[in-house]
Order: structure tokens, then C-alpha cells, then sequence
């Protein structure tokens, strides 16, 4: 008989013995019990590594029948993540792996009603449901932190990726068709529709993703990358229903599939269910989907591509673009790509970088170019180089730059301080648990593992740390041997050009209309009625009420009715408010603050956005923005400040306007942060405005490069200004009106102007009598943290100036102790005595061959009894109604209703090419039958 200890043991068998083994609380700890040889429900372990970097246990294992990879990654987070990935590999722009990631969630063998994917958003506890087209590999994540829900998403994945229908209607819905513009006239006008053919027409009206896509297919010409995997507008016509059939059995097979799960459940459960519900009915295939070295160059290449001009480009007449990009090594070699993504840190990033100093603070450009630094999302990495918002008489000037910048590189190598200051960095990012670390884990493994390379050891973070240390003691000129050899000796590498065409969407037009007419002048007079009748099958389709009964659901008992609670401690710091919360931290401490701005003159509030963007970024105390920069980065794990327009809980009339200060450190460098932040709050510099317009030109060209990308967010933010307050005063701080105001400050030839209103409202923001804090820390260092608060509040009690504001503060009330940790609630409220909610339209025209468009209603505040009642109604009215109608009817990429913590209840559509989105908003009516509402447009 088998004694147990007087520790807790659990039975396991392997090779035919019972042995007993510590059974362990922690998911790391219990994923050591597998040994490598074990079978478990199909599969076989290959390797089981602790991971103490990650806090995690990694365990690899493989389908013994179909030869399917799997990682688990066991980690005590119960935020639970599931991905399988496909290495899809096309050779056209067809954009067969795209319309296939949609096609396949349109309904599956065990789930065949109409879009399961989305269906289940309703019926679901999911923190992320998605999938998504990389350039060589797809891939179907999900998370949650409900166990029977896990089951039940990952039963619906699947049967998608395995086992989907693939209907003619739903790639006639998804990828593309001909259909009538009114489908049910006949005699109508055929135009192309689809819900990727919109997608990708949006994605190719942003000038960045032009760029970077040219930039790709150019450099690695040879193999799949040569291609749009997305899929080229004017070829996605091309593409055949039989073809995306032929492209799914070829690669979404297991033999060709990586799975993933991440968190606290138990693997044999995820194997079991994987084995019995998709595995078992596969055999091993030979798949050719593997990607082929791409042939180096012997000499250098150039290439010159246009764009659309962009009306809000800080500078009409420099709107060029042009970079250097260097094809380096496999990514497989995970030691050399951690060198060169090093490397390229090094580089280009922040003020004390090399490339950084020649070309952006020259002012050539506004910006680095879209695509810049180390690249290792395809099978052999690159770096690339250059800048945007350029004249094109200096695009000589710039490769001479950048060519002068590598050799000076290779002489005098990087600082001491920099290379510690990244590596601090990197240690930083191990520590920082984030909500989201299994996606953001199996995001960072996809692309090596995707090519074969060994993902266990891409988490080996400190092994490559210390061989990295270790190449440098042996060798000073080690990375500036790389910069010779990757850089300097590297004869693959491209020059791309990019400038704008004042007929380039004109010339994009007529091209799909050839395209339309070609097609349409081989069509016989049976394949304008089959193409009739298809436009109606499809409407009929999308009007019936699809049977969801098929679909696995969540019963209330399978739902915790209560959720945990996070206790916070009230406390003070020289007479400001502060919130302690003990959290393990993981060795990190998190120092939020919130400054109120109810005393800056209204002429200032514009500028808001732009102080703090740069108030970090100009140097304080002793330290110039060069030493600023580095301390911060040996220092700490990042500092920001971001304007916040916050809206009362019980009024929309009443809100908070103010600053939001946020930063973390490792629990040595505590007094090294606050020092950071005394400094700033004191001695500010206000004194250099050449540094003043290079930050200016590259905000002002990172907010024009975000409109066509986040149209729909603008479209919300416009639609909602003239109901409340708050909504007003976010539209100044994050609106069109932020995105013109910048313009017009990058236009200006003297910022003294602008340098002179810096300080003044560092008076009415940087002060202690307006600030309420809040420290995350671990309970044996909330002592010191809250020590290191204390001295930093006295430091900075000079900037009290008790001055009376120029609004009415209506309330003032304490931290609310139930608010989650690190977050600071709402403590001075002010009202808009003039304000009065009206109806507006509103209407911004640019070059875009697709629509954003919005309408809000004002409703309720967050504690009204209503509004859980609206938020449950957005939801859905986006899965009952609008989903239909914008996405299957419209061609929309997406669409749907929401209600935000502003009592704003926003309609939206994103990427359409008609304004059939926009009637349907229109016409939904309202919850609340108040008369306020706006209706803005963003169309070519």
C-alpha cells in the first residue's frame, strides 16, 4: 500500500507505474508534473520548461497521429486564452487567407447557423473573441475566465476552422460579389460588394498601410510576401469560390496547425476536448505551406510608389516619404533576433538614438517613416530606415544621412548607459503583469513559431540577456561588428520612395470601374438573372431568423454571482488625497494622479493635449530632454501625462476635466520616479523652442496618419459634442478639432507664442491642490512607496497657488473605496453653466473610397436605473439588427451601438462604401425620445 506524505500528493501514471506527485495550488507548479514521454488524450510531451522570467511553465507537446504542434503555457492568470493558427501561405492578392478567416466563422458541420462567431458574443463571458490575417499565417484566439465558457468557445473554433461550412452565399457575403446597387431592381447598376473588397479598400486608403505593404512585397519579392495577403482591392474579383475551398483544405489542416492555451485550467481537460471534438477524425497530410529563404541581392534596389495627398499633412508641400530597409536573418535564430531587435532599439529610439539625431532633429521630415526599426514578422527579419513628410528635393539628402549614420555607428558604438537603459527596459516589461498577457504572449511567439523555430526558447528572456552581457565582455565592438555586417556589407536592401498623386484615388476609381466593366461585359443574359437572384437569395438570407439553438450557452449557475473584491486603503500625502492598494505586483510599483484643470483660463484648454505630450519630453531640473529621456528609461518603466474629460455618474450636465499622470518602476527605483516627477512639476524647461516644433511636427503627423484608420472613432467623438459637456471638451482634447488645431501650430513659423502659454498652464495643472494620487505596490513595499509619496508631495508644495476657478465646482467628495485598484474616481465636478444640448450634422469630406459614420443620443448617466438596461440594448441591438444590416446588407466591415460612461448611446459604421450604413443609422429611432442627435459623414 502507497503511504502519502504529509503533503498534499496527487496519483500519476506513467509508463505503466503510479508514482505519486506534490499537487500544487499554482498552474505552474501542477504543469511540472508532466514528464517528457507521457501521453496524454493523443498527444505526446516533448519538453516541460519553467519559465521563472514569465512566472510561467511552459509544457510542448505533439499530436501523435496528425503531427499538430501544442504549447501550453501554464500561468496562474485566470484569464484563460486559446489561439490555433494556420501557416497560410498565398500566392496571389486575391486575399484568399483573409476572405477565408471570415468565411470559415460564418457557421460550421455541428453549428451551421448563420455567423456562430458572432452570435456567440451574446452568449458569451469572452474578454477577446477574434481571429486574424497575417502575412503568412492565421490565426483564431479567444479568452475568458468562465471554464464552461471556455469549453463552449473553444467547441465553436473548432468546428470553424476544421469543419466550416463554406458556403457560396456566405463567400458571396464575406469576400465579394456582383450584385445590383438596389438588389431588389433588376435594372440597377452592378457594382462590386463585399464585406473584405470594403475592408481592404479602407485598409488601402491609409497612406501608412500603402507604404508598409509596398515595402514588404518589394523587398522580399520571391516567395508569398510578394503579395497581399489581405488582398488587393482590384484583384480580390478574381478569386473563386472553388479556389478559397481548395485553400482551406491545403492548409487549415492539423498537420499544418500550432495550438495554443495559456492559464490557470487544467491542460488535460483542452487536450481532451481538442482530441475527441476535431483531432481525431484527421490523419497526418504532407503539407507544403513551409516559406523558402528569400534570394539575397547583389546590389541594392530602389522603387518609387504614390499616394493619396493628405489635406491635413502638416506641411502641403512635404508629403514624400523614404526609407532604407535591410533584409537580415532567420527569425528561427532566436538569439541573433533578440541581438538585432536590440540592436535597432539602440538605433532609432528615443531623442539619444543615432538615427534619431541626424534625422528627425534636422527637421528634414516630420516623422519617422511608417515602417521603421527591426521587423521580425516574416521568416527573415529586416530593419528599415527613413522619413515622412519630406520634401522631395531632400530625398538625396536623406540616403546620404542614413548611409553617414551607419558609419558613424560602426566608430563610435552606443553609450554604455543607453544599452542599460534597454536592458532595464526589458526587465521592466517581464515584470508588468497586464490583463491581457496571453494574447499579448501567443501574439509574440506566432511569427517564429509559424516558421518552425522553437517558441519555448523565444520565452527564455534572461538566457538571451546574459549571452547578450556576456558578447559584449568578450567582444567591445560587438554590436558595431553587427551594424558592419547587417548594415553596412548588406547588399539585399531596398530604397522605397513614396509621394502623393493628386489623381491617385481618381486613377484607383477608374481602375476598379475597368475592372467592374470587364466582368461585366462577359456576363450573358443567364448570368445577370442568376446574379438577380443571387442579390435576392442573399437579401432573403439576411432577413430570416436564423435558429441559435444549435449554439452552446452559459446558464446563470455557471456564472460566480459575485465577483472579488479588491480592498483599497484612504489615506493622505502632505494633504492629497491617495489610494493604497497592495496587489503582488510582481516586484513592480504603479504611481497613478489625476491634476484638475477647473481653474486654466478657457483660451488654454486647446493646448491641453499638446502639454502633455510634450511636458516629458523637454528635460526639468538639471537634466536637458537628452538626460531626461535616459533617466526615464533607466528609471522607470515609462511616464505620461494624457488630457481626461471625465462625465459625472449621476449628471451629464457635470463633469471633471483634468490630467492624468501615470508611470511605474521596479521597487529599487522608487525614489529615483518621484524625483523624476518632482522635477517636472517644478522646473519644467520652457526654453527651447527648436525641440518645442519637433515634437510639435511629429504629433501633428501622427494625428493626421490616425484619421483614416480610426474614422469611426472621430466620427463618435464629432457626433457627441453638442449633447453634453464632457463630450464637448473630448471632442477639443481627442477630436477633428485637436487633429486641426495641431495642423495649424505645425504650420506656424514662431512658436515663441505657443512656449510662452507652456508655463502658464503648468501653474494651473502642476499643482498639489488640485491632485489626488494612487500607489499599487506589494504589501512589503507600500511602506517605502508610500514614504517616497509623502517627500514627493512636499517637494512640490511650492506650486500651490490657491488661485479661485473660473467655473463653479459643484461637488467635491472623497476617493470612492470601491473603486478598482489604482484607479482614482471622480472628486471635483464642474458644470457648463451655457451649455445646451442641441442638434447638429456635421460633415468632413477626405479622400477616401469609404465612409465612417455616426449618430448619438443623449441618454442617461451611468448610476441611472436605465442604464444597465441601454448597455444590454446596444449589445443587442448590434447582434439582432445592425450587424445585419450594416456588415450583411450594408458590405460594411463593421458597425453597431453602445452606450459609453458619457450617457452618449453612439450608432457607428466603419468602412463603408455606400451610405446605405448610414440611413440605417438614421432610421433606428432613438431609446430615449429626446430630440438631440448628430449625424457625421467621412467620405470620399
Amino acid at each position: 500500500m502507497l503511504r502519502k506524505s504529509k503533503y498534499l500528493l496527487s496519483l500519476s501514471r506513467f509508463k505503466g507505474q503510479y508514482v505519486w506527485r506534490p499537487k500544487s495550488s499554482s498552474a505552474p507548479d501542477r504543469a511540472l508534473q508532466y514528464v517528457v514521454g507521457q501521453k496524454i488524450h493523443g498527444f505526446t510531451v516533448r519538453e516541460v520548461t519553467q519559465v521563472p522570467d514569465l512566472s510561467l511553465t511552459a509544457v510542448k507537446l505533439c499530436h501523435d497521429v496528425t503531427g499538430a504542434q501544442y504549447l501550453h503555457t501554464a500561468r496562474d492568470d485566470s484569464n484563460n486564452l486559446f489561439s490555433v493558427q494556420f501557416r497560410t501561405t498565398p500566392m496571389d492578392n486575391t486575399g484568399v487567407p483573409h476572405i477565408l478567416e471570415h468565411t470559415v466563422l460564418c457557421g460550421s458541420r455541428r453549428y451551421p447557423c448563420r455567423d456562430p462567431f458572432f452570435k456567440m458574443l451574446n452568449r458569451s463571458l469572452s474578454t477577446f473573441m477574434n481571429a486574424f490575417t497575417a502575412s503568412d499565417y492565421t490565426m483564431y484566439p479567444f479568452s475568458t475566465q468562465n471554464a464552461k465558457d471556455f469549453q463552449n468557445l473553444l467547441s465553436v473554433y473548432l468546428d470553424a476552422v476544421f469543419f466550416p461550412c463554406l458556403r457560396e452565399l456566405d463567400f458571396w457575403q464575406e469576400g465579394w460579389r456582383l450584385e445590383n446597387e438596389h438588389p431588389t431592381d433588376p435594372s440597377s447598376t452592378l457594382m462590386f460588394k463585399g464585406v473584405v473588397f470594403n475592408e481592404m479598400k479602407g485598409a488601402f486608403s491609409d497612406n501608412e498601410r500603402v507604404f508598409a505593404q509596398h515595402l514588404q512585397n518589394k523587398l522580399l519579392p520571391d516567395h508569398t510576401y510578394s503579395v497581399v495577403s489581405g488582398g488587393e482591392p482590384l484583384a480580390i474579383p478574381d478569386l473563386s469560390w472553388e479556389q478559397l475551398k481548395d485553400f482551406h483544405a491545403t492548409h487549415y489542416h492539423p498537420s499544418n496547425a500550432r495550438f495554443f492555451t495559456y492559464g490557470d485550467m487544467p491542460l488535460e481537460q483542452h487536450l481532451k476536448q481538442i482530441q475527441e471534438e476535431a483531432l481525431c477524425k484527421f490523419q497526418r497530410t504532407e503539407t507544403n505551406t513551409a516559406v523558402p529563404a528569400q534570394n539575397r541581392w547583389d546590389v541594392p534596389r530602389e522603387a518609387h510608389v504614390t499616394c493619396s495627398p493628405d489635406a491635413l499633412a502638416p506641411d502641403a508641400a512635404k508629403q514624400n516619404t523614404l526609407c532604407v530597409s535591410y533584409l537580415l536573418g532567420d527569425i528561427t535564430d532566436t538569439f541573433e533576433a533578440f541581438t538585432l531587435s536590440f540592436l535597432s532599439s539602440l538605433m532609432i529610439s528615443g531623442p539619444n538614438s543615432p538615427f534619431y539625431k541626424t534625422l528627425i532633429e534636422r527637421k528634414i521630415g516630420t516623422d519617422f517613416s511608417s515602417v521603421v526599426g527591426y521587423d521580425g514578422s516574416t521568416r527573415e527579419a529586416s530593419f528599415s530606415i527613413g522619413l515622412q513628410g519630406i520634401a522631395e528635393e531632400d530625398m538625396e539628402n536623406i540616403k546620404q544621412i542614413i548611409s553617414q549614420t551607419i558609419d558613424d555607428i560602426i566608430e563610435a558604438g552606443f553609450e554604455e548607459e543607453r544599452i542599460e537603459g534597454l536592458l532595464h527596459k526589458i526587465e521592466v516589461q517581464m515584470k508588468h503583469q497586464s490583463t491581457n498577457f496571453g494574447l499579448a504572449l501567443v501574439s509574440y511567439l506566432a511569427s517564429c513559431w509559424n516558421h518552425d523555430g522553437d517558441p519555448v526558447q523565444l520565452l527564455k528572456i534572461s538566457e538571451n540577456v546574459s549571452s547578450f552581457r556576456q558578447c559584449l565582455q568578450d567582444n567591445p565592438h560587438y554590436l558595431q561588428d553587427k551594424v558592419q555586417h547587417y548594415f553596412k556589407d548588406n547588399t539585399h536592401r531596398l530604397i522605397l520612395s513614396m509621394s502623393p498623386d493628386a489623381q491617385y484615388m481618381e486613377k484607383r476609381n477608374k481602375a476598379e470601374q475597368e475592372k467592374l466593366q470587364q466582368k461585366v461585359q462577359a456576363l450573358t443574359d443567364a448570368d445577370y438573372k442568376d446574379i438577380y437572384e443571387k442579390g435576392l437569395q442573399l437579401l432573403s438570407e439576411h432577413s430570416k431568423i436564423h435558429d441559435t439553438s444549435c449554439l452552446p450557452a452559459l446558464k446563470v449557475s455557471d456564472i460566480e454571482p459575485t465577483i472579488p473584491h479588491t480592498s483599497v486603503q484612504l489615506g493622505t500625502a502632505g494633504g492629497v488625497p491617495v489610494q493604497y492598494c497592495e496587489q503582488p505586483t510582481n516586484g513592480m510599483v504603479y504611481f497613478r494622479a489625476m491634476c484638475n484643470l477647473n481653474t486654466l483660463p478657457e483660451d488654454l484648454k486647446i493646448y491641453v493635449p499638446l502639454f502633455c505630450n510634450i511636458i516629458t519630453k523637454l528635460g526639468c531640473g538639471k537634466l536637458d530632454y537628452r538626460q531626461q529621456a535616459q533617466k526615464m528609461e533607466l528609471k522607470t518603466g515609462g511616464m505620461s501625462v494624457t488630457p481626461q474629460a471625465i462625465s459625472s455618474t449621476a449628471d451629464l450636465d457635470m463633469y471633471e476635466q483634468g490630467i492624468f499622470l501615470t508611470s511605474c518602476c521596479l521597487e529599487r527605483n522608487l525614489a529615483d520616479m518621484f524625483h523624476l516627477w518632482s522635477d517636472i512639476f517644478n522646473c519644467p524647461h520652457f526654453d527651447d523652442e527648436e525641440r518645442l516644433r519637433v515634437l510639435v511636427m511629429m504629433s501633428a503627423q501622427e494625428l493626421s496618419n490616425g484619421i483614416s484608420y480610426s474614422g469611426h472613432i472621430y466620427a463618435m467623438t464629432r457626433a457627441g459634442r453638442s449633447l453634453t459637456p464632457t463630450a464637448d471638451l473630448y471632442e477639443t482634447f481627442t477630436g477633428m478639432d485637436q487633429v486641426r488645431f495641431m495642423k495649424r501650430i505645425a504650420e506656424m513659423p514662431d512658436l515663441t507664442s505657443v512656449l510662452r502659454k507652456l508655463p502658464r498652464i503648468k501653474r494651473h495643472l502642476l499643482n498639489p491642490d488640485n491632485m489626488r494620487c494612487a500607489i499599487n505596490s506589494t504589501p512589503q513595499k507600500m511602506a517605502d512607496a508610500a514614504g517616497e509619496l509623502e517627500r514627493f508631495v512636499y517637494s512640490i508644495a511650492s506650486n500651490k497657488k490657491g488661485r479661485k476657478s473660473v467655473r463653479a465646482v459643484i461637488a467635491e467628495r472623497p476617493l470612492d473605496p470601491q473603486a478598482p485598484a489604482g484607479s482614482v474616481a471622480s472628486c471635483n465636478l464642474v458644470s457648463e453653466a451655457h451649455f445646451k444640448p442641441c442638434q447638429m450634422k456635421t460633415y468632413f469630406e477626405f479622400p477616401f473610397p469609404v465612409y465612417f459614420v455616426s449618430e448619438c443620443v443623449r441618454t442617461v448617466p451611468f448610476t441611472h436605473e436605465d442604464y444597465a438596461s441601454l448597455c444590454i440594448l446596444g449589445r443587442m441591438m448590434t447582434a439582432k439588427f445592425l450587424h445585419a444590416e450594416i456588415r450583411e446588407k450594408g458590405g460594411a466591415y463593421g458597425g453597431g451601438a453602445k452606450i459609453g460612461g458619457d450617457g452618449l448611446f453612439a450608432f457607428y459604421s466603419y468602412r463603408s462604401s455606400m451610405l446605405d450604413s448610414g440611413e440605417v443609422l438614421c432610421y433606428t429611432g432613438s431609446p430615449y425620445h429626446e430630440p438631440f442627435l448628430v449625424l457625421m459623414l467621412i467620405c470620399c
